[in-house]
């Protein structure tokens, strides 16, 4: 199913959400299709480097924050870019600008190391060699905030060609479901011109978003869509 609006107005505008946006299709147009191969091999993220047992063109410090802004086709790009364009502007409206691109970030970080575990430690030496890219992990962040954030909102979507309406709720929980039941299955890469993100990433980006939702919630910081309080960002 494919999301194409949540019926919520951002209350401002999603500076920070919108200047994601456009940094991915910027490094798409000019820096990974004039080269794609060679792009994605250079600035994608490398789990053998975490332990030194392989030595990437980038230090991973480095590749876990360029490996967030490649992707390695136009379905892979324009599908990250729907979910963050449809979902991110909500969670920015709550967590504030500055948050919000804290968030992402944090949440990206979180979904590449724990792809990382899993492929160094159930994986082989061949799978920790694959190159990992992509945005979501940090957009699977960002759904499991919305999911506590606005668990009473509708989304409407596409399955195939047929319009839907259904909650946000139930959309978000059966993508996470799915995700859970591919990574237990051990898909370790989801490759695209050799480099994905795997399904471990969206387990782990969807869980930290939901957890940071939830404590920023329960200290008072940012209130969910059904509370009686409206939602209000940091100072």
């Amino acid at each position: 199913m494919l999301p194409l609006s949540d019926g919520l107005p951002a209350r401002r505008f999603p500076l920070v959400n919108v200047s994601l946006i456009v940094a991915n299709f910027a490094v798409w147009l000019f820096y990974e299709l004039p080269h794609l191969r060679s792009a994605v091999f250079h600035a994608s993220f490398y789990p053998c480097t975490v332990t030194n047992a392989c030595h990437g063109p980038e230090p991973w410090g480095v590749s876990w924050i360029t490996a967030m802004f490649l992707h390695g086709s136009w379905g892979h790009i324009l599908g990250n870019m729907v979910f963050l364009a449809v979902f991110g502007k909500n969670v920015e409206d709550a967590l504030g600008r500055i948050g919000y691109l804290a968030f992402y970030f944090a949440g990206g970080f979180v979904a590449m190391m724990t792809q990382t575990l899993m492929t160094l430690v159930a994986g082989n030496a061949a799978e920790a060699r694959v190159p990992n890219l992509g945005a979501s992990g940090a957009i699977a962040a960002v759904l499991g905030a919305y999911f506590v954030l606005y668990p009473n909102s509708t989304v409407l979507g596409l399955i195939v060609i047929f319009p839907v309406r259904i909650s946000a709720w139930f959309f978000l929980g059966f993508w996470f479901l799915y995700q859970l039941f591919e990574a237990n299955f051990g898909l370790f890469g989801a490759n695209a011109n050799g480099g994905g993100v795997a399904f471990f990433a969206h387990v782990g980006g969807f869980i930290f978003g939901v957890i940071v939702a939830r404590v920023l919630s329960g200290v008072g910081r940012i209130a969910r869509q059904d509370d009686t309080v409206a939602l209000r960002a940091p100072a």
